[in-house]
């Protein structure tokens, strides 16, 4: 039995034929290629996992910033209510303060001359009584406490050595007691004596 050779194909047979064939290999190629796409998608994760991950990254980054700036927040407020505490308790308050000082003989009209002067820098000040070697000076302080007030006292005499003139005296006696002090010993009469007449007397 003998097979027939099959003759050339027409011309249009001939496209037909091609056409089939590259149709197929391009759904084969498009079928492959999204099927590929699929598979690494579903293995790698990427596109899906990463996604996720980003989101939560994103997340604990917001608590972490909300949690901060709480804190920070926190820290500021107590801080500030710190800070105010001391000012609304702690008050300033008037001292009576009698200051002794003691030096070299020196005429009494420069002694005089020099506690007017210092009277005039110093408002509070009450009386002052003077000699040619020694000086009393009573006035009121206002101050935060009892130490406050004792230093100020202590540096009076030489802050104002030079610019009221005074003498070159030392500082020998100090007293320091609160207002509250100064009226119960008036009133139970062993108290210093009133700053009557108020002014630069001598002894």
């Amino acid at each position: 039995m003998k097979r027939g050779r099959q003759g050339p194909l027409s011309g249009s047979t001939a496209r037909r034929a091609l056409v089939s064939v590259e149709g197929v290999g391009t759904g084969a190629g498009g079928t492959d290629r999204a099927d590929c796409a699929r598979g690494t998608a579903g293995v790698d994760g990427t596109e899906g996992a990463g996604g996720d991950e980003r989101d939560e990254r994103t997340e604990r980054s917001e608590r972490s910033g909300r949690a901060e700036w709480s804190e920070r927040s926190e820290r500021a407020e107590w801080s500030e209510r710190s800070e105010r505490v001391p000012q609304q308790a702690v008050s300033s308050r008037l001292w009576h303060v009698t200051l002794s000082v003691s030096g070299p003989r020196t005429p009494l009209a420069e002694v005089r001359r020099g506690l007017e002067q210092l009277a005039h820098d110093h408002p509070f000040l009450l009386t002052s009584r003077y000699a040619t070697d020694h000086a009393e000076i009573r006035y009121w302080e206002e101050a935060r406490d009892v130490h406050d007030a004792a230093a100020l006292a202590l540096r009076l005499w030489g802050e104002h050595r030079s610019t009221a003139g005074l003498p070159p005296w030392e500082t020998v006696g100090l007293e320091v007691i609160d207002r509250a002090t100064y009226h119960q010993r008036l009133a139970e009469g062993y108290g210093p004596p009133p700053a009557v007449p108020v002014g630069v007397h001598p002894f």
